[in-house]
């Protein structure tokens, strides 16, 4: 390494409850990486992990100079996190993977490979899935629905892991909206895009740490972030609704003047009143959910916060 050598390759892994994952992480995109290049970093962002990962980062950070590491104040998230390491990257090339090491670094290569072929980014799909069936089903019909909502094609064979070209990058940190899905904002800036079919491992140790609350909530927030049709839907339901009243009061009027409705309904009332009371409140909390959304992107707050950082010196 020399000072002025440039880095070719950058790292970024978000950290979180992976203490006993981080030595080999490090030690397996080390070995990936030199078969590529000799110039590359790799940043770890641990996302105020509870657990003693920040410790682990530290003691590769002092075996390696090449290994970076950020502390970020409180836990912010992963995309959060996987911001605040793109925003450190010096690399022409960024790869972009989990630190559970179910994306496994030796795939590294072959997707720089097929980046060479004119491709501005290449995502990493995922043929067979080590995870929990209940998991990949949730993760299906997820995908599914943010696909309908966004109007965009969602894989869910698709996450974080792939390798991107700086340009890339530079696009999406200009999106600095506080509600943050890496996946979506790729492939909302768009350019050339590749995609190669990789091995996905089983966990090593632990378990994921998305509860279905967690996973629910973050649907919840990416919907709102990034579409605006749950609202033209609720218009376009609004107005079918108003068409089947307007057919509904000249057939009912019709009956009362025919002598078919000698009494009126007290059972078709309260249903009414109890269907219409329900719809206004659900209109009312998706309005609302979309106003404080936009309250919580106009306070402009910082999208995370950094405690700790190693210096990154010169480049290697």
């Amino acid at each position: 390494m020399t000072p002025t050598a440039p880095v070719f390759l950058s790292v970024v892994s978000p950290v979180y409850l992976a203490e006993a994952m981080v030595a080999e992480l490090v030690q397996r995109l080390v070995a990936a990486l030199e078969r590529i290049s000799p110039h590359f970093e790799i940043i770890l962002v641990d996302d105020r992990s509870p657990d003693g990962s920040w410790a682990r980062i530290k003691e590769q950070m002092l075996r390696d100079p090449r290994v970076r590491g950020l502390r970020l104040s409180r836990n912010f998230g992963q995309h959060q996190a996987i911001t605040a390491g793109l925003d450190q990257c010096r690399g022409e090339w960024i790869v972009v993977l989990d630190c559970d090491l179910q994306d496994r670094p030796e795939e590294i290569p072959a997707l720089f490979a097929a980046a060479q072929r004119g491709y501005d980014l290449v995502l990493a799909r995922r043929v067979d899935r080590q995870d929990a069936w209940s998991q990949k089903l949730l993760s299906r019909l997820f995908y599914w629905v943010l696909s309908y909502l966004t109007d965009t094609t969602q894989d869910p064979a698709v996450a974080n892991f792939g390798i991107y070209h700086q340009k890339v990058v530079a696009a999406v940190l200009r999106m600095r909206e506080s509600i943050r899905y890496f996946p979506t904002m790729v492939r909302w800036v768009g350019f050339r895009t590749g995609y190669l079919d990789v091995v996905h491992a089983r966990r090593v140790s632990g378990r994921s740490s998305y509860s279905l609350g967690q996973r629910l909530h973050q649907g919840l927030d990416i919907m709102m972030a990034y579409s605006d049709k749950p609202l033209r839907l609720i218009i376009k339901f609004g107005l079918v609704l108003s068409g089947g009243v307007f057919l509904m009061v000249p057939i009912t009027l019709l009956r009362y003047w025919l002598g078919q409705i000698s009494q009126p309904g007290y059972t078709s009332l309260i249903i009414s009143i109890w269907f219409l009371s329900g719809l206004l409140l659900a209109v009312l909390g998706v309005v609302g959910l979309y106003i404080g959304k936009t309250f919580e992107q106009v306070k402009n707050r910082p999208i995370y916060l950094i405690d700790e950082q190693t210096d990154p010196g010169p480049n290697p």
